[in-house]
């Protein structure tokens, strides 16, 4: 696996827009303070072409366009790291222009985006054996004040702190808008994970190790089956590590998710598993008496390792940036959950 360098102090910050660009409020005006910001502490910035674009359909440009910046942008050398204007709908569609092959034989570069990002972010450990965050895009850097789980994502592409923790509460209903652009998180709700062995319920303290690999469900689910999809390669090469397998949602209702759990079983997605993390879902709703919870343990129940449900990931505020691809030690006692990447 190969980790990039940290971005020293005075480094360069690249912003692309795989995805969404920021050309409308308030990613906008987020994204601009989130700029100011960064310059203030002494980082030079380096755009991509796209970052303001609006000219594609669920994405910044078209698919095209899209692919030459993120090539573009790796590959010149102009950024320490490179973090993603925002998410998406249709970042799929970007992936024949981008060239895993060239992207393994560069030198590596920290990308850290989520939600549709996750077809990078994914794909750069599957396919170019090079990790990447999974962690929040620029404009949330625009949040005044920083809530600490942008310093622990800032954390991790300066080298900093490598251990990242579950927080107090969560974000049910967001401030931000049009009106109010630099809206902090509105934490109203208090944190409560699940914790699991198999299917049991447990409150012990759980310890498990392997390597990171996840993202949000919704895109996992469309790579699964594709000529992108090198996952169970990726499983067999890391098999004395073993496999920790985070996902989290934001369209799939409960029973989605459960067929995209079915799904990436079938797929030899989850050999070599030694425990699955599991956010909050934005669409985690119960229906016709399934929810959130059996939607899941269904298939990973079965599987008889650790399983952490409810935890501080993805579409629901705020998020632990994980290192994809990284070794992690993930402890889980009751209410707390702490996870320490290795760089190995």
């Amino acid at each position: 696996m190969r980790y990039p360098e940290f971005l020293p102090q005075g480094g360069t910050i690249g912003f692309i827009a795989p995805s969404f660009g920021c050309a409308t409020e308030p990613y906008k005006t987020a994204f601009e303070n989130a700029q100011y910001k960064l310059q203030e502490m002494g980082y030079r910035l380096a755009l991509g072409p796209n970052c303001y674009a609006d000219k594609g359909i669920g994405i910044s440009n078209t698919p095209g366009e899209c692919g030459r910046e993120v090539m573009g942008m790796f590959l010149s050398g102009k950024a320490d790291c490179v973090i993603s204007c925002g998410g998406g709908e249709l970042m799929c569609e970007i992936l024949p222009y981008v060239d895993f092959e060239r992207l393994a034989a560069a030198k590596p570069t920290w990308f850290m985006g989520y939600s549709d990002n996750t077809n990078l972010t994914f794909l750069l450990p599957t396919l170019a054996d090079t990790v990447a965050v999974y962690g929040p895009c620029a404009g949330a850097f625009g949040m005044e004040p920083w809530h600490e789980s942008l310093r622990d994502a800032f954390g991790i592409l300066t080298g900093r702190q490598l251990t990242v923790k579950g927080y107090e509460a969560w974000e049910k209903e967001s401030l931000k808008g049009p009106e109010n652009p630099l809206a902090s998180y509105n934490l109203t709700e208090k944190r409560v994970i699940r914790s699991y062995l198999g299917r049991r319920p447990v409150s012990a303290r759980q310890r498990f190790r392997g390597r990171l690999l996840g993202g949000c469900m919704d895109c996992l689910v469309n790579l699964c089956g594709t000529r992108f999809d090198k996952t169970g390669e990726f499983a067999e090469r890391y098999k004395e590590d073993g496999i920790i397998w985070f996902f989290e949602s934001c369209e799939l209702n409960v029973f989605a998710i459960r067929r995209a759990m079915w799904q990436m079983e079938q797929a030899g997605w989850f050999r070599h598993v030694k425990g699955f993390l599991i956010g909050r879902p934005q669409n985690g709703e119960p229906l016709m008496g399934l929810d959130r919870y059996e939607a899941v343990l269904e298939t990973a129940g079965r599987l008889n390792v650790p399983v952490v449900m409810d935890v501080d990931l993805g579409h629901l505020p705020p998020m632990m940036p994980l290192v994809t691809g990284s070794m992690a030690d993930v402890t889980v006692q009751e209410n707390d959950i702490a996870i320490a990447m290795d760089f190995r």
